[in-house]
């Protein structure tokens, strides 16, 4: 008689050929071994010849393998509760039907679940084929992590080891009526009742797939279809979790990103209905969860959506989402040492915002900084033996642009910079000082044009054009790109000590200034017999 199982994979089918297959042989090949494995794989209605593959491999593997059939019930759900319903391992384990697990993944998630005494194991995830899967929760193995002061918020999916115990002692199942994140009321519940939850990020156990046509149903939901699910799942949460900073914790990742992904670049391509319906939704959910922690917490770019939207100013906000798609964030109004981000409505009676909605606060905006930055022209200016850069600079900038620096900058951006193309700089780092002249002017497009006059020495360097500003209280480093603008002729300068400079854009399209002398001295007789006696010793 075969014994009870160390874990059941559910696994929720419909129409994932061919990745099916791959999925099944992960299973199967698991180094957990087939006598410790259950898998219940239901078919819910696929008309691809998923169902017959799960059969192929039920006959194949009798005692391992269990196929149940239904008719399409529309979403994942379903299928999970039946199979629940005739698990009978100890664990239960819920994969994608389109996705893959490394070898030793279910041993030694069951190994980690078993030596910590958890109810929840979560192992490592990466995406494949575009798929993205949020990392920071893997930042090392955890015998025992919390769901308020970890990244397990951002790693909701049901994709995880569950002792059954604690499933059937909570009666855990999934709500059937939500199309798509159904799983997520199911492992918030689950991660609020766990004794303890870990985590395996030492072994890659899970690789989650982006379907060559994107069919995945995460994919396919429409824009109210998601609203109302995490209506469904914020609602949940609240009633599992007191109002408060726990709660908080939770529902950051639900307002960071479902809601962020409703007022994104396909909102303004809805039809007017389906925005304003959209709006009144995401709207209610500020009112009812947007707590004063969550509001000061949230980048400026979403605060400023979410209020919109609560506000009901879907014209507003269909220009400020088109405007930032087309032509980058707005400029930052620096007024009194603090800075508001001017999108649409800002200071508008008729919307009936406040200030602090449109403002700075703590977040790092060193990107849209460097974005909102670009070289208009370059050129030299002589006199006599003098030289002088000439730059024109753009910068996404308005108001008190008195902190502006312009700078010449010896050695190249820490790598922390690169992506962003900007950098905020540490309290403790030295600020350049204004060398020769800056004159400000407003854009025709916005921001604000820099005229910067700098002197050159006749020296040795090589120097990356920076633009310095003090944003919210923090400076700003921004290194200037060149975007394909002409570079002035190299110039030489100066008669009893003639250099050369010129201006061209390093590997990263950065403006850099070299200047060199025009023609190195030659050696005395006596170094030039020291070089020589040299190079003989290392012979």
């Amino acid at each position: 008689m075969r014994r009870e199982p160390d874990v059941t994979v559910v696994v929720a089918v419909y129409n994932t050929m061919p990745y099916l297959t791959e999925c099944l042989d992960s299973l199967i090949g698991q180094s957990i071994g087939l006598e410790r494995l259950e898998v219940v794989a239901v078919d819910d209605g696929s008309t691809d010849g998923s169902g017959a593959e799960l059969d192929r491999y039920a006959e194949r593997h009798p005692d391992v393998v269990k196929v149940l059939h239904q008719p399409n019930s529309g979403g994942p759900a379903a299928p999970s509760n039946r199979a629940l319903d005739v698990a009978t391992g100890r664990f239960v384990y819920f994969i994608g039907a389109d996705d893959h697990l490394g070898e030793e993944a279910l041993e030694r998630m069951v190994s980690a679940a078993d030596a910590n005494g958890a109810d929840v194991v979560v192992g490592k995830m990466v995406g494949t084929n575009g798929r993205y899967v949020h990392q920071k929760l893997y930042d090392g193995n955890h015998p025992d992590v919390s769901l308020y002061d970890s990244a397990l918020p951002f790693t909701l999916a049901n994709t995880k080891l569950f002792r059954r115990e604690l499933v059937e002692k909570h009666s855990l199942r999934f709500p059937e009526d939500m199309p798509v994140g159904s799983d997520q009321p199911f492992t918030i519940e689950a991660c609020v009742r766990a004794r303890k939850i870990s985590v395996v990020s030492d072994y890659t156990c899970y690789y989650a797939v982006k379907r060559g046509d994107a069919s995945n149903i995460t994919y396919r939901a429409n824009h109210l279809a998601r609203l109302r699910c995490v209506e469904r799942i914020m609602e949940h949460t609240a009633g599992l979790i007191p109002a408060g900073p726990q709660r908080d914790a939770v529902l950051k990742r639900h307002f960071d990103w479902e809601l962020s992904k409703l007022l994104q670049q396909d909102f303004p391509a809805l039809d007017l209905d389906t925005r304003r319906q959209v709006c009144e939704g995401v709207g209610a959910l500020v009112d009812a969860y947007f707590t004063e922690g969550l509001r000061d917490g949230t980048g400026v770019k979403r605060r400023v959506r979410f209020g919109l939207a609560r506000s009901g100013a879907v014209e507003e906000l269909t220009r400020a989402i088109a405007e930032e798609t087309e032509h980058g964030a707005p400029p930052f109004l620096l007024e009194g040492g603090r800075a508001f981000a001017t999108y649409p409505g800002f200071r508008d009676p008729a919307v009936g915002l406040d200030d602090r909605c449109y403002e700075v606060l703590g977040e790092t905006v060193a990107g849209r900084l460097s974005a909102g930055t670009r070289l208009e022209s370059a050129d030299w200016d002589q006199h006599g033996t003098e030289l002088f850069c000439v730059l024109n600079l753009r910068a996404g900038i308005t108001g008190d642009t008195s902190s502006a620096v312009v700078a010449l900058a010896q050695g190249a951006m820490p790598q922390s910079a690169d992506k962003a193309g900007a950098r905020k700089l540490p309290a403790d780092a030295p600020r350049p000082q204004r060398v020769g002249t800056l004159t400000a002017d407003a854009a025709e497009d916005g921001g604000t044009l820099l005229t910067a006059r700098i002197p050159l020495a006749a020296t040795r360097s090589k120097r990356g054009v920076r633009l310095y500003v003090d944003v919210a209280g923090s400076t700003y480093e921004i290194p200037v790109r060149t975007q394909g603008q002409p570079m002035p002729l190299a110039r030489r300068w100066g008669s009893t000590d003639p250099h050369r400079v010129a201006a061209s854009p390093n590997p990263k399209g950065r403006l850099v200034i070299t200047t060199a002398p025009l023609w190195e001295p030659k050696p005395s007789v006596g170094a030039r017999l020291r070089r020589t006696l040299s190079r003989s010793k290392r012979k």
